[in-house]
């Protein structure tokens, strides 16, 4: 039976979700999940939790094991899920909102894109690349599913520094469609719809419910909907632009020059933008680690519903040999045409017996294709900085980052790189 390796596995809610998902599917409930985190109290509430979901759902047929070493952990693993933040909230969350607050740059979540996701991007390539080494070692067969953020900066890294299959996973394409509708007050029976772009800013390119297209009602109801809601930054997206993107609205807010301005404030006020929301959250990590101890670890009756996670669902097609589809991150091999090759794009893809199969999408619309650009642009030099060590490709994907070029200067930009990264020293001493 399959080997399961999940590294990061002191994220406790999911690594119930995905292990739970694994454990009520047939053809892998007999594997054994070995689990890996470098820290040791988290990793062992997880084991807890984990033996604890295996006796209660699974008659106890999984072997669920913590390990110490991570070569040992991964040796003839068949599947690696990767979910781990390098740095953790305090200092390196708190350094990548409040050093650039200094500056008068304001963001939301700044772990996808932006000088935060850029400097979370640059403390975790290397670490994944020590993980892709131990995997070309002990388990090369293997395939490596990524969860971390920044993930088209990281799975970009994976796929171009090592011979490692694998893919990028994200949830937000199967909920854009249901965020859409639901919002709206639409039924979403017999929908159907089409989804490619990158990572966090993939385009709803068509939806249709029996055959006929719903853009033009959706646009209509868009316009007409009143009062504060969640959906704002993405209704003017689409407005302006034409399509609805897969990403929610505080995070969209900060992947374009538009949204959060300091010679426009009140533009955070009329599109209900939240900014320091990563930063905030950290500040209630201790009162939830108490309650997830003891609605998770300590609960006897603990039990789970499959969820919509892709990684369980890749695995059965895989071992069985069913055909399923996905949306997975993958380097661009001319399956969105007008987006350079090598660059890391999300598109639909099917899974079976084989492997993983990237569908052929062609060209996006211009103008969603040029806005997914000067995301690239920031992916593609954050890799290079992560796997040259180069410092000028640090400035370079800085000064190119659509929010931080349309607020701070040249000389602002550079300083503030220069700051985070000496405060950022225990993990980005490799960039020179």
């Amino acid at each position: 039976m399959p080997k399961i390796v999940f590294i990061g596995a002191g994220s406790i809610i999911f690594v119930k979700n995905l292990i739970g998902d694994c454990m009520l599917t047939p053809c892998l409930q007999e594997s054994e999940f070995a689990l890996l985190d470098i820290d040791k109290e988290k990793l062992y509430l997880a084991e807890k939790m984990l033996q604890n979901l295996n006796n209660n759902i699974n008659s106890g047929r999984a072997l669920v094991k913590a390990y110490a070493s991570q070569k040992e952990a991964l040796k003839d693993a068949d599947f690696v899920i990767n979910a781990i933040q390098v740095g953790g909230y305090d200092p390196c969350v708190v350094n990548d909102f409040e050093i650039p607050l200094k500056y008068g740059l304001k963001q939301t979540y700044a772990d996808t894109l932006g000088i935060g996701g850029i400097m979370r991007g640059l403390r975790t390539i290397p670490v994944m690349k020590g993980i892709t080494d131990d995997m070309e070692e002990v388990c090369p067969d293997a395939w490596l599913l990524n969860y971390t953020n920044p993930m088209a900066t990281i799975t970009g890294a994976i796929l171009k520094s090592s011979k490692i299959k694998a893919i990028g996973l994200c949830h937000s394409v199967q909920v854009c469609t249901h965020e859409l509708l639901s919002g709206l007050g639409m039924k979403e029976d017999n929908v159907n719809y089409k989804i490619a772009g990158i990572n966090h800013q993939a385009w709803l390119l068509e939806i249709k419910q029996d055959g006929k297209d719903l853009y033009p009602i959706i646009k209509h109801k868009a316009a007409e909907r009143k009062g504060k809601h969640e959906d704002m930054v993405r209704y003017e997206v689409m407005k302006r632009f034409g399509y609805y993107v897969t990403e929610s609205s505080q995070h969209s807010s900060e992947y374009m020059p538009y949204f959060i301005k300091r010679n426009y404030p009140e533009l955070i006020e009329r599109f209900g933008i939240k900014t320091q929301m990563y930063k905030d959250w950290g500040i209630s990590q201790i009162n939830y680690w108490k309650r997830t101890k003891e609605e998770l670890v300590d609960n006897k009756e603990l039990s789970h519903q499959r969820t919509k996670e892709f990684a369980s669902y890749i695995m059965e097609a895989m071992t069985t040999g069913s055909i399923y589809k996905i949306a997975a991150n993958v380097l661009n091999r001319g399956y969105i045409s007008n987006l350079p090759d090598n660059s890391c794009v999300e598109v639909p893809c099917l899974v079976d017996g084989t492997g993983i199969h990237p569908c052929f999408v062609g060209e996006l619309p211009p103008q969603c294709a040029a806005i997914n650009m000067t995301n690239i642009n920031v992916h593609n030099l954050t890799i290079e900085a992560g796997l040259t060590g180069k410092k000028e490709h640090v400035y370079h994907a800085a000064m190119l980052d659509p929010h931080t070029a349309a607020e701070l200067s040249i000389d602002d930009i550079a300083a503030m790189c220069d700051e985070l990264i000496l405060a950022n020293q225990r993990w980005l001493g490799y960039i020179n």
